[in-house]
């Protein structure tokens, strides 16, 4: 039935999600999602919109997410006009690379990064070149000084968690005024300084981010990015000519009580990170190389043990954790930071697996 495709689907290589096991009780470090659930007020939101006979679900939720817009944007201090509200950071970023990124000099992001930006880029039709990490696998933004269509990476990058301080950041952005800078955030709650604070100075600046990771909502699909209103303008226009709804009611009321249980978000924020320095110094203690992370995650190797090979021995031990066959990293994990009984199974599972290990 391929004969029937489009060309360009024939060329694409989809993005390959982390796997969601069928298990019952699975230990689950590999997709970044929060090991905590969302405040207790979200619960209470979705009830409350539901109703007794959920009579609201018949009508079509706010085009605009307004009253979110203007939650988020208080929350930030800035104003409604500069957030743009959509269905997870992915959508976001498909709607940037459509409304912003595509022209005749090639969008520059890292070689290490993302696995959706080059996805995107060649679905979009979008000329891009890839700007290589340095050797500890961190961003310098001095490599990005070159004729570009946009610039784009994430901060803390993704998949090694290194974040980038906000000064060079902004050194970036001020000396690249003729294309838009891009920076998706959606780790930086975990360690990692909001280059938010910067948008009323740079109108070329956007900034994506998520309530998936620090506010527990992956499952709501809730992102959004901030910005000069001529930008967020941009991202109506396309959103608006593809899918005028794409934030449902139970995901609006949902985002916009998390954001309001401030205390909630940042005592999860903290468990994980505690959490996350506790695992680094687990798997340091077992001989893992570990890149310093201010995000969810850890990117580690061990030069004594197959990458690919501790992924499927932990696989059989039902504990899932992210490993890329891809060049640079095919020997590092990508682990998830889970809560402190998790990395434990983790780590002892590690420790097992080493002591009968046959290379």
């Amino acid at each position: 039935m391929s004969r029937y495709w489009s060309d360009i689907v024939h060329r694409l290589t989809p993005y390959v999600p982390g796997e969601q096991p069928a298990l019952t009780h699975p230990v689950k470090l590999n997709t970044n999602e929060n090991p905590y659930p969302p405040s207790p007020r979200v619960v209470e939101a979705i009830r409350e919109e539901l109703g007794d006979a959920g009579e609201s679900l018949r009508r079509y939720p706010d085009p605009t997410a307004r009253k979110l817009r203007e939650t988020v944007a208080a929350y930030h201090g800035i104003r409604p006009e500069q957030v743009f509200a959509g269905n997870g950071s992915d959508e976001v970023l498909a709607l940037t690379f459509q409304a912003l990124l595509k022209h005749d000099e090639p969008l520059l992001f890292p070689d290490i990064t993302y696995s959706f930006y080059p996805t995107y880029a060649r679905l979009f039709e979008v000329n891009y070149r890839t700007v290589a990490l340095d050797d500890a696998f961190a961003i310098n933004v001095d490599d990005y000084a070159a004729p570009n269509g946009g610039v784009l990476f994430p901060n803390p990058n993704a998949p090694t968690g290194r974040p980038l301080p906000l000064a060079d950041i902004e050194r970036l952005v001020a000396r690249n005024t003729d294309s838009v800078v891009v920076i998706d955030e959606a780790y930086v709650d975990f360690g990692a300084e909001s280059a938010i604070k910067l948008i009323d100075r740079y109108p070329h600046l956007l900034v994506v981010q998520t309530a998936s990771k620090s506010r527990s909502l992956a499952g709501m699909r809730v992102g959004f990015a901030f910005g000069d209103p001529g930008l967020i303008d941009a991202l109506t226009r396309v959103k608006d000519s593809f899918n005028s709804y794409p934030l449902d009611r139970l995901a609006q009321v949902a985002a916009i009580a998390a954001y309001e249980d401030d205390v909630w978000f940042r005592s999860n924020c903290a468990k994980v990170v505690t959490s996350r320095e506790r695992l680094a110094a687990g798997l340091t203690a077992l001989g893992f190389e570990v890149v310093p992370s201010a995000a969810n995650l850890l990117f580690a190797r061990h030069k004594g043990y197959d990458a690919a090979t501790l992924t499927a021995r932990l696989r059989e031990k039902e504990i899932f954790v992210r490993h890329f066959k891809a060049p640079r990293i095919d020997q590092h994990l990508r682990i998830s930071v889970g809560t402190d009984a998790e990395c434990d199974i983790l780590l002892n599972a590690l420790r097992d697996i080493f002591s009968a290990y046959v290379g």
